[in-house]
């Protein structure tokens, strides 16, 4: 370790780990990309991809979110932004579950989608995406269908779980597991203009505020469809959710629903 520690400081710009310098120590140490991102944050090193976040998310607090897990349950049109911003991010573990496939009406809005990926699970397309703009992230992905069965196995370890579903009935059961294991939840859904966010700590019931006794499967989305934008909205605000809940920083969203109206621009807040 300490030579690895010397070879960082060394190659260091200032305070920055520059990506080829993080890819040689990996290489010269036998070690994997995340290992050398660890030691570097535990060093006081930043690398050098998260230096737009140096003003807004301290070095300390980078590597809290590297050593952070987060459950992304969902990849397609909220997931797949989600899960593309958290590796940006720099969160070192993340959980993507998703029994699904992209087919051809995904390509309007779903981030990991393109023709050249119809056909192939939505998971697997999540984890080679991760690969390809963040390989220090470690992504785990989940080909299969999240559910109360299943639940408390696909969330262990995790800090965090993120609703991607388009399921009433799914995220109402995701809510309960996060309770019964003790972690919030980001809770987001869409259709058509219109998005809503919102967090649960546990003991909280704000999820069942929203949806009440729902006998729906689906949510709105199954009639109004969705645009490229609303997903994208919709998830930055979920992802800003996650980095202040996991560094500490604001004031988060819980007992709250924020309403998003994109074709009149207007946001309202519901308290519950």
């Amino acid at each position: 370790m300490g030579d690895l520690m010397t070879f960082l400081r060394g190659w260091s710009e200032g305070d920055l780990l520059p990506w080829r310098r993080q890819k040689d120590a990996a290489s010269l140490f036998g070690l994997s990309m995340g290992e050398v991102e660890e030691a570097a944050l535990e060093a006081g090193l930043l690398p050098a991809r998260y230096q737009r976040n140096r003003d807004t998310i301290s070095t300390g607090q980078q590597l809290v979110l590297f050593r952070s897990h987060v459950a992304v349950i969902g990849c397609g049109g909220l997931g797949g932004f989600i899960i593309e911003q958290l590796a940006r991010l720099g969160i070192g573990r993340i959980t993507a579950v998703d029994p699904d496939i992209f087919e051809e009406h995904n390509l309007n809005r779903q981030l990991l989608s393109s023709p050249e990926t119809l056909g192939k699970p939505k998971a697997e397309a999540a984890l080679d995406r991760v690969r390809e703009i963040n390989p220090a992230v470690t992504l785990v992905p989940v080909i299969g269908a999240f559910g109360m069965d299943n639940g408390m196995e696909l969330l262990k370890g995790a800090n965090l779980a993120v609703d991607a579903l388009d399921s009433i009935t799914v995220r109402l059961e995701l809510a309960e597991i996060c309770a019964r294991i003790d972690i919030p939840m980001v809770h987001g859904a869409i259709g058509g203009w219109y998005g809503h966010v919102a967090t649960q700590f546990p003991g909280e019931t704000t999820l069942a505020r929203i949806y009440g006794r729902s006998t729906r499967a689906k949510g709105v989305e199954s009639g109004l469809g969705n645009p490229s934008f609303t997903p994208a909205l919709t998830a930055s605000l979920q992802v800003s959710e996650v980095c202040k809940i996991l560094t500490g920083q604001g004031t988060p969203l819980n007992n709250r629903q924020l309403h998003i109206n994109l074709l009149d621009m207007e946001m309202d807040e519901i308290r519950y």
